[in-house]
């Protein structure tokens, strides 16, 4: 599908563009350009891949004009572009909105004007029944996805959501091997909190049957096993044979005590495909009317998909887990 394409990855200096990077470099892609605003990693990346597949634009999604540049001649978007942290956001919220929100319009309207094929945006599952400024963000960007899908012509625009992605950047797991090598005690909010354990390779992976098999404004969900914090603490001190002491800190501001990726209302009308769902955009219109005399037919009530109720990983398969990412 991407032979002798171009394939833009907003925001590519991060996990998920090296993860993408790894994966394509190999192929027979034309050219892989990577969009973002911190030109310390994109000179670190150069020079680490010193590949002439690669191109590198500065700019900032925020900035349309800039986006402009880099997108002639595009075939294919990844838009992984965002502020991820929650903290950040919770004491920034409108920086969220301009990167989250505005940023994905203007890479979108940039994207329709020049032809791409085909956009896929990447969300998360803080953006089901969100509580904090990242999540309300992420779940307006999927708004801004689908609504833009309507009348997007030929430029076909996708969603993925997907889970913690394991090592990726600021999450738990590289902290508790900071704190296990540095001989510091490890730092838990609530042990008995869920979350969904995802790899870069799974992210990537998702983000490819999305772009294989989406129709304009699907949503795309892995489903993905998940684990207490506690016993992701317990297997990472099994793994460093540490007997290192665990302070539990209490649970932080706008944090959940398990994640869903699909809620109620979307589990009614989500598509089973094996190992993904699909949520299919709603095309109604703003002809309200006949709202108030045709309905949906009732269907019996069932749960969110979440992270208490997902697979739960046991010690053993959460030590294979981690060894598979590089923590041995």
């Amino acid at each position: 599908m991407f032979n002798n394409k171009t394939l833009l990855i907003t925001g590519g200096t991060g996990s998920f563009g090296n993860a993408v990077l790894n994966k394509f470099l190999d192929t027979d892609i034309k050219e892989i350009r990577i969009f973002s605003r911190d030109e310390k990693k994109q000179h670190d990346m150069r020079v680490a891949l010193n590949s002439t597949k690669v191109k590198f634009y500065i700019g900032d999604v925020r900035d349309i004009n800039s986006i402009d540049k880099a997108m002639m001649g595009v075939d294919f978007i990844f838009h992984a572009a965002a502020l991820k942290q929650v903290p950040s956001c919770e004491f920034f919220p409108i920086e969220a909105v301009k990167t989250n929100i505005l940023g994905t319009e203007n890479v979108l309207e940039s994207a329709i004007k020049n032809n791409v094929k085909k956009v896929i945006c990447l969300s998360t599952d803080k953006a089901v029944y969100p509580i904090n400024a990242m999540g309300i963000s992420k779940a307006l960007m999927e708004k801004v996805m689908v609504s833009r899908s309507k009348d997007s012509g030929n430029t076909i625009l996708v969603g993925t959501r997907y889970g913690n992605v394991m090592a990726s950047r600021g999450s738990v797991i590289p902290l508790f091997h900071d704190q296990i090598t540095s001989n510091q005690p490890l730092t838990i909010t609530n042990p008995d909190m869920t979350r969904f354990m995802m790899t870069l390779s799974d992210a990537v992976n998702l983000v490819l049957y999305a772009f294989e098999h989406g129709n304009s404004g699907d949503i795309f969900v892995q489903k993905s096993p998940a684990s207490t914090i506690g016993e992701l603490a317990n297997a990472m001190l099994k793994i460093y044979k540490s007997k290192h002491t665990v302070n539990i800190i209490g649970t932080r501001h706008a944090e959940k005590l398990y994640e869903t990726l699909l809620s109620k209302e979307e589990v009614l009308i989500a598509q089973d495909l094996g190992d993904y769902y699909r949520v299919p955009a709603d095309n109604r219109d703003l002809n309200y009317n006949k709202y108030f005399t045709e309905g949906i037919e009732s269907k019996k009530i069932i749960d969110d998909y979440h992270s208490h109720n997902t697979k739960r990983l046991n010690q053993e398969e959460l030590i294979k887990l981690l060894n598979s990412i590089g923590y041995l």
